[in-house]
């Protein structure tokens, strides 16, 4: 028989997200690099930051900066290669740590989750008792520190879990959660890109009370189906449940390049590679989709994507690589030289279901 939910019939979620979590992980394993400025990446001529320790954000050093604006915002920098195969099995660390407290595990990153803990409150006391429980856990098993955000729904717990960082913990109430959003601007809210908040600002809408104050019909003139969850997240209401079955949506690889590209030939060898990479991806996953989408960034560093979609899932390296091809085709002649090329797999599928979807094909 499963506990009694609370009286007030509002879910618990929490939202844990690591502090600075490569950079963390590079300090913890070097103390070398205890108390430094550090940027995990490649410091190279088209490097990027991955990640950047607490000691290098006040110098403006961020994540996807480009390594050598990095280094001359802060000329101290300590650059550290990336160890992605680390950095998971930390990560499943941490997943492990989840799983003592709630089922309901929605990771989001390697670095966060959200977690429903409704049904847990018995055994613990409180979400709140809950949230410093994992916490003290996860320091105790990796060295790290994480930050929780505690509230009624997915969106308040993920902007709470911001406010302390690092190694903090911050609780909205039902009661706080709108005046709470009332008071924020919308570019920080977690579903509203650049562009959208670009869109907002030329209409007026700066913070959650400026957002609140248009009608849904209004809002679905400007944003279409992404009205409703507006209008809901500027009153502090989000119903998404925490899925922990949620599928992933896409599967992708890109490549930077030394020197900017501006031959066909250069453009679609590189895309042969990077096919190559992010088949091997999917065959290690047991994935397939019908939608492959790439992705160009400029020298001046405008991005641009094309795409292509067909009926059934692509089934081997050749036909990835082809369908990028002409989805690359459609760029020539070019704006401007390239900088960066990536290449992505969506409408995903498991291969078993692919498969079948070939036998199909076959026995008609």
């Amino acid at each position: 028989m499963s506990p009694p939910r609370p009286h007030d019939g509002l879910r618990r979620i929490l939202h844990i997200d690591m502090d600075a979590f490569y950079a963390s992980i590079e300090q913890r394993d070097d103390p070398a690099l205890r108390g430094r400025p550090l940027a995990v990446g490649r410091e190279e001529a088209r490097g990027v930051v991955a990640a950047a320790s607490y000691e290098a954000r006040p110098f403006g050093v961020r994540s996807a900066m480009p390594s050598i604006v990095a280094r001359r915002q802060c000329p101290d920098l300590i650059f550290v290669r990336p160890r992605f195969e680390v950095y998971r099995a930390v990560s499943a660390q941490i997943h492990a740590v989840f799983t003592r407290y709630t089922p309901l595990i929605q990771p989001l990153a390697l670095d966060e989750a959200s977690l429903d803990v409704t049904d847990h409150l018995e055994s613990f006391g409180s979400a709140t008792a809950i949230a410093e429980a994992i916490r003290a856990d996860i320091r105790k098993e990796t060295g790290l520190t994480a930050s929780a955000g505690v509230s009624y729904n997915r969106f308040l717990a993920k902007l709470a879990s911001d406010q302390n960082k690092p190694d903090g913990l911050f609780v909205i109430t039902p009661k706080q959660g709108p005046v709470f959003v009332a008071t924020l601007a919308v570019e920080t809210f977690h579903g509203i890109g650049p562009a959208t908040a670009r869109k907002m600002h030329a209409l007026g809408i700066h913070t959650g009370a400026d957002l609140r104050k248009w009608p849904v019909d209004a809002l679905r003139g400007h944003f279409g189906s992404a009205a409703e969850f507006y209008y809901g997240i500027s009153r502090g209401i989000d119903n998404r449940p925490v899925n922990p079955d949620r599928q992933r949506k896409s599967i992708g690889t890109e490549t930077t390049f030394e020197r900017d590209v501006a031959s066909q030939e250069d453009l679609q060898a590189a895309l042969e590679t990077i096919a190559a990479k992010l088949w091997a991806s999917c065959t290690k996953r047991q994935l397939s989709g019908c939608t492959v989408t790439v992705k160009v960034k400029y020298a001046n560093f405008q991005q641009v994507t094309r795409a292509r979609s067909i009926s059934d899932p692509v089934t081997d390296e050749r036909e990835l690589a082809t369908l990028g091809r002409l989805a690359l085709q459609t760029l020539f002649p070019l704006a401007r030289p390239v900088r960066l090329v990536g290449l992505t797999l969506s409408a995903l599928v498991e291969n078993d279901v692919a498969h079948e979807g070939q036998l199909g094909l076959f026995e008609k």
